[in-house]
């Protein structure tokens, strides 16, 4: 199994698994390597550290009940590569994922309906939907509280 850093050209961040380099080269052409953030399949292999497991040659040590135990040298690695950007794509995912969980998909009725609500023509709940530029500005000009959300690809399918 080879593990990739991978960067879309929006300079998302994140880790690829593939069987194999070819395997990696043949779904990069295929396009069906895709950022999990926007979508994007313009994505290239980034630089990263070798991950090496070095333990199973060694032989075991015996240690006594004083000694402090030192940290695996792969949880160390793992430490040092992980990045802010990482931990915010993944932060933004599970914010996301929550939203979806919480929210009533609406649709392209979503301007309607959230103007229902507003006005208290319809039950208050939290909706998600889609919406244009303008009507998005007409509904802040109302005083109905949206926020525009860009979904991300890997989770526009259904929810598991």
């Amino acid at each position: 199994m080879k593990v990739f850093d991978l960067q879309c050209s929006a300079r998302h961040s994140f880790e690829g698994w593939f069987g194999s380099e070819a395997d990696f080269v043949d779904q990069l052409a295929r396009q069906l390597v895709q950022c999990p953030v926007c979508g994007d399949a313009q994505v290239e292999k980034m630089l990263s550290a070798p991950r090496l497991n070095l333990g199973h040659t060694q032989a075991p040590q015996v240690e006594s009940a004083d000694a402090p135990v030192p940290a695996s040298p792969a949880k160390a690695t793992e430490l040092a590569l992980a990045s802010p950007q990482t931990e915010a794509t993944q932060g933004l995912l599970r914010l996301a994922k929550a939203m979806l969980e919480q929210t009533q998909d609406v649709g392209s009725q979503f301007a309607e309906e959230a103007r229902k609500i507003h006005y208290g023509e319809s039950e208050a709940r939290a909706i998600r939907g889609l919406a244009t530029p303008q009507q998005t500005r007409e509904l802040l000009e109302e005083g109905v509280q949206v926020m525009p959300f860009v979904l991300p690809e890997s989770l526009k399918g259904p929810l598991q």
